[in-house]
């Protein structure tokens, strides 16, 4: 069984972070792990207090995980400062980890800020250079490439800067399109543009970190990079067709729709 490992925030309302990467990996059917890096207080409303966990505990969870059950591949999303950020780095490099899908999370789904413009410099230099694969949304996309996405020719030129300066597959996804929802993956100097079917469903709290957990669980089951980012659109798309309508606000996906008992 494939070994999945993510590191992140909390949602206590079960729709993204943690509590959707582990969801996310039971639906693939692998073993999943969790590092938390933060405690947020959250739901489909919006994001109410973040309390930041001690760097120093988040690398012996990390030395936990890695010397006992080693992970085939890891899911890194919510860090909020720069501190965290070194942290995971060194551990990282000291453990060799493999197949690493960054998800870039600075702002949820209800727009509250989930990183401090500090640990923006440090996000990009430091982790991201470590990445297989990068999987930022348009607003992400912007921050890290200094340049306003306005149309498809804007987020080809977006995902080669990005992609030129840390080395990896860059993914920009496409679901702040109004009229599709394509996504952009830019790996090897060459674009794929991967089509999107716009779903008329507002719930989409946590789509940015099932997407990535999916890719790297693909990872994780021997795909290469296309394949994997493929199959995870095709399962987050499904995951949202479901139509799950919970919760006051941008409500979640339906995680385990594929899964039957």
């Amino acid at each position: 069984m494939e070994k999945l490992l993510t590191i992140a925030g909390t949602d206590p309302s079960g729709g993204a972070g943690i509590q959707a990467d582990l969801k996310t990996f039971a639906a693939h059917k692998t073993y999943g792990m969790s590092v938390i890096t933060s405690v947020v207080a959250q739901n489909t409303t919006g994001v109410k207090n973040v309390v930041d966990l001690p760097p120093e505990f988040i690398g012996e969870q990390m030395d936990s995980v890695f010397t006992d059950i080693f992970p085939d591949a890891v899911k890194i999303g919510m860090i909020s400062n720069e501190r965290i950020i070194k942290v995971i780095v060194e551990r990282l490099k000291k453990y060799k980890a493999k197949d690493i899908v960054v998800d870039p999370v600075m702002v949820a789904t209800s727009g509250n800020s989930l990183i401090k413009s500090t640990a923006v410099k440090a996000l990009i230099g430091q982790l991201l250079p470590l990445a297989d694969v990068v999987t930022p949304n348009i607003p992400e996309a912007e921050v890290l490439s200094g340049i306003e996405i306005k149309n498809k020719k804007d987020m080809e030129e977006v995902a080669r800067v990005i992609g030129n300066s840390i080395k990896a597959a860059v993914l920009v996804k496409g679901g702040h399109l109004e009229d599709c929802a394509d996504d952009l993956l830019y790996m090897d100097g060459k674009i794929h543009w991967l089509q999107g079917e716009k779903i008329d469903n507002p719930n989409t709290h946590g789509t940015g970190c099932t997407l990535s957990s999916a890719i790297a669980v693909n990872l994780a089951k021997g795909m290469n990079i296309l394949e994997a980012v493929e199959k995870s659109k095709d399962y987050l798309t499904g995951a949202i067709r479901m139509g799950l309508d919970l919760g006051e606000g941008r409500g979640p996906l339906d995680h385990l729709y594929n899964i039957s008992i």
